[in-house]
């Protein structure tokens, strides 16, 4: 349902490499596409082509402008190739040529690759995710993905990812919420918050904060973002413990998570901070900015 366009994806792939490699890189990509898109292709050309990308195209960031953001966002709403490497950009190209008729087929060597791979392959692999045909068949890995203890990979799995927001069940999207502010990951860079909220990640992030007061460790601003929609005669307290601090961000996360509730009295504590209020309605104060302020 959520399916990119196999062939739009490849060349804004190309374009962006042309750009960020050298042409000697781009005529050895090229020709491995190639080969990989032949029937005749054997499964150990996909998995040295993966390997030795790195060595033909480089691991520089990619040189991102708005435009290809824009454009990014056209071929798969959430798509954010902001923080990717060439050698990533690479390897999903070697992943979008390889035939795709054959669900089952292309679901088992793409497995084979997520076993064997080291951390720069399964960040490449976890990235790709948003893009590659039979996208369905991944929720598992993806949600294998959010065990990892390996930082980067953890990133490329929960971060600038539409993959976790649009298939993956709701106790494994609620892990990675969880797990984000857990490894003090910003919870503002994962996509689909606002739309996979619900009430039992709530209360489980609620929990979370008690634990953490009664520690006696900080709570960060940003759980409050998928708690707000659920604000109830339960967690309101929590609500108004966060205007009563001194700290400004933990008064504005109080305001933002009541703007995006219904609850009588989270519209009526919101009523009572006028000034931030107005911050809210504004678009002066909003969740991006508290994740910002959260990481300073």
């Amino acid at each position: 349902m959520y399916q990119a366009d196999i062939n739009t994806s490849k060349t804004f792939l190309k374009e962006l490499l042309e750009r960020n490699t050298t042409v000697q890189g781009i005529e050895w990509l090229t020709k491995k596409m190639n080969q990989l898109a032949s029937e005749d292709a054997k499964d150990k050309d996909l998995y040295l082509a993966f390997s030795a990308a790195p060595r033909f195209v480089g691991k520089e960031k990619l040189r991102i402008t708005d435009e290809d953001l824009e454009q990014a966002n056209k071929i798969r709403k959430g798509f954010n190739p902001s923080r990717w490497t060439a050698d990533q950009a690479a390897r999903t190209l070697l992943l979008l040529s390889l035939p795709a008729q054959d669900a089952d087929a292309f679901a088992k060597k793409l497995e084979t690759l997520f076993s064997t791979a080291d951390m720069g392959e399964l960040v490449a692999l976890y990235g790709s995710l948003p893009l590659l045909p039979h996208p369905e068949a991944f929720k598992k890995r993806a949600a294998e993905g959010v065990r990892t203890n390996m930082g980067d990979v953890y990133e490329a799995v929960a971060l600038e990812n539409p993959y976790p927001a649009d298939y993956m069940e709701e106790k494994a999207w609620n892990q990675l919420l969880l797990k984000t502010l857990f490894v003090a990951k910003p919870l503002y860079r994962i996509y689909g918050i606002e739309a996979r909220s619900n009430a039992e990640l709530a209360r489980m992030l609620t929990d979370y904060a008690h634990e953490r007061w009664a520690a006696g460790r900080p709570v960060s601003p940003e759980l409050w973002r998928p708690v707000g929609p659920f604000i109830n005669e339960t967690n309101i307290q929590d609500i108004e413990k966060l205007f009563s601090q001194p700290n400004e961000i933990e008064r504005e996360a109080a305001a933002l998570a009541c703007a995006q509730s219904s609850y009588k009295p989270a519209t009526e504590l919101l009523e009572a901070h006028p000034d931030l209020k107005q911050k809210v309605e504004s678009g002066v104060l909003n969740w991006s900015l508290i994740g910002s302020k959260a990481l300073a």
